[in-house]
């Protein structure tokens, strides 16, 4: 099986439990602190069934350990592998809800009816808040070890306003002149700069506004009342805690989320939105509403955690110079769906009625699977179908008919020319069975496929053959041809077998009411038995009874001759 994946090792156990819903509240989930061995997160609520922590580090790869409640969730270094990289890594911590049986019931009646408007007020009825079950943030590797997350920094430019020694932290008041308040507008023919550590004479190059301090911020307070919006938001550059990401956010601070984060070192064209409103990731010039581009499988996960009460799920929709593929991940990243580069057109395609398709655009069944007369048209069942394995081949083949271990194939030839079209069923190769356009049926191994049945059933073996014909009768083969080691029979053996045959009165057990006259193939003489002893040929009785009578019509001659001798002496 060829696929390949993206460098992500990806170790993750969401499974479904639950937490108390009247827990479930809009504060932070927990607080971040550690430093050097050890990173821990305090956790706000205790009422869930566990906690996931995922992270990513400078070498892009995903890594998660879970933690049962009541344990402390903690990561230290060595979780990191032997090979960690110093750097900013991004953090993601998500509880896992409990969720009663009452509930899980409901929402898997939802989903099997498909009805999302009925699981999302299920969650609602049951004080469902999946927001309020994650967190993230991010910690920094130096030398090997965490950054302290408690540490604190003061002014680093000339001129910038002195800072508190014994903490290292600004002042919490300014020490310039007191604030100036300007009733008008405020029209300033240059550039400005906000921040502690703004000097006199800044160079402001192309700068228009330049904020310059160790936590800048644009904060957007609305002080809107009554029906008008009021929500507050905020740009961020940068985390203000020791180790803390280099990242540009917006901040919903109402609502105390972060519906938007942009981490330092992202790649150039990261999002692009070009003039037509088409959207590329890693690509600046996007060739459709969306696209992305990467230089190994470019993929989109969808991941259903198990924050909401379903049973957490990921998939992988992706696609490479091997094949585009649907990956479930959460099964062993097995590939249900897959479709090789060069597939033809309409390789799979569902008309609006629901029909399926494969090899045309236009099915005319439920499932139509179409060729040329000149090609193969198959449909494989089992393994190695096609090609000499215990599979069963359905389909057309055109001129070469007779593909692997089993095959039906419906020769749908142009005209109606027997034997065509016909129903032919092969195996190992060699045609059985054939069903012509006259309803005849040919069986037997039939080399080449070239019987043409002249009778309703028309058997052939090789150069044996047999037939029923159109009158009822029943035709053995007894071509010389197919015969060796031809003698007369023996006259006393035949009379012998004659002799020893017992004509029996019997029924079949499964039909009682028709009685029958004939022999017990255990019974009758060696001459006229098979190999199996389970069977007879009457054609054989047949031959027996010839002889016998042959012989008997000799005798009878001699006695006519002998008699017709005596009375003419008898008469001189």
């Amino acid at each position: 099986m060829i696929h390949r994946f993206p460098r992500i090792r990806f170790v993750t156990f969401l499974m479904m439990a639950a937490i108390p819903f009247a827990v479930v509240t809009a504060e932070p989930v927990g607080r971040q602190t550690g430093g050097g061995s050890t990173m821990d997160w305090q956790l706000n609520s205790t009422g869930h069934e566990k906690a996931t922590l995922t992270w990513s580090c400078a070498d892009g790869e995903v890594s998660s350990l879970e933690f049962k409640n009541g344990k402390a969730v903690s990561l230290h270094t060595r979780d990191l592998g032997t090979d960690v990289q110093d750097g900013v890594c991004s953090w993601e911590l998500r509880l896992s809800p409990k969720v009663s049986k009452d509930v899980a019931k409901k929402l898997e009646a939802a989903r099997n009816a498909n009805d999302d408007k009925a699981a999302r007020k299920i969650m609602k009825d049951a004080g469902f808040n999946p927001d309020a079950m994650v967190m993230s943030g991010a910690f920094t590797i130096q030398n090997g070890a965490f950054v302290d997350t408690e540490g604190t920094e003061g002014g680093n430019a000339a001129g910038s306003r002195p800072t508190n020694l014994s903490t290292n932290a600004r002042p919490s008041a300014p020490i310039a002149t007191d604030d100036q308040v300007i009733p008008d507008d405020l029209i300033v023919q240059g550039s400005g700069c906000f921040g502690f550590d703004c000097v006199n004479n800044e160079s402001f190059g192309f700068d228009t506004i330049r904020m310059k301090e160790n936590n800048t911020r644009v904060k957007f307070e609305d002080t809107s009342v009554g029906t008008f919006p009021t929500n507050d938001w905020q740009l961020t550059a940068n985390d203000s805690a020791s180790g803390g990401a280099s990242k540009f956010s917006i901040e919903d601070i109402t609502g105390a989320k972060v519906p938007m984060t942009i981490t330092a070192g992202a790649s150039t064209n990261s999002i692009f939105v070009d003039s037509t409103g088409r959207v590329g990731f890693r690509t600046s010039t996007p060739v459709l509403d969306l696209h992305v581009a990467t230089s190994n499988t470019p993929a989109i996960r969808l991941e259903q955690n198990n924050a909401g009460g379903f049973t957490a799920q990921t998939w992988d929709i992706a696609g490479n110079e091997a094949n585009f593929f649907v990956r479930d991940v959460t099964s062993g990243s097995r590939l249900p769906l897959r479709i090789r580069p060069g597939a033809p057109t309409s390789s799979i395609d569902i008309s609006a009625d629901g029909d399926v398709g494969i090899g045309t655009a236009s099915p005319q069944l439920a499932m139509h699977i179409f060729s040329t007369e000149t090609t193969d048209a198959n449909l494989g069942f089992g393994p190695n179908p096609g090609s000499g394995g215990a599979g069963l081949n359905i389909g057309y083949s055109g001129a070469g008919i007779g593909r692997g271990a089993s095959f039906l194939n419906s020769r749908a030839d142009a005209g109606s020319v027997a034997p065509n079209p016909s129903l032919r069923f092969w195996t190992n190769d060699v045609q059985r069975v054939i069903i012509d356009n006259e309803g005849f049926i040919g069986l037997g191994d039939i080399a080449g496929g070239g019987l043409n049945p002249t009778s309703p059933i028309h058997f052939q073996s090789g150069v044996n053959t047999a037939r029923l014909t159109a009158a009822g009768v029943w035709q053995d083969a007894s071509s010389r041809k197919a015969k060796e080691h031809i003698t007369d029979l023996d006259a006393s053996a035949a009379i012998q077998a004659l002799r020893d045959l017992k004509p029996v009165t019997y029924n079949y057990k499964n039909v009682p009411e028709d009685p029958k006259v004939g022999f017990i193939a255990e019974d009758v003489p060696e001459i006229v038995a098979t190999p199996e002893r389970d069977g007879l040929s009457a054609l054989d009785i047949v031959a027996v009874v010839t002889k016998v009578v042959q012989e008997q019509q000799k005798t009878i001659e001699q006695l006519n001759e002998r008699i017709a001798q005596l009375e003419a002496e008898r008469q001189q």
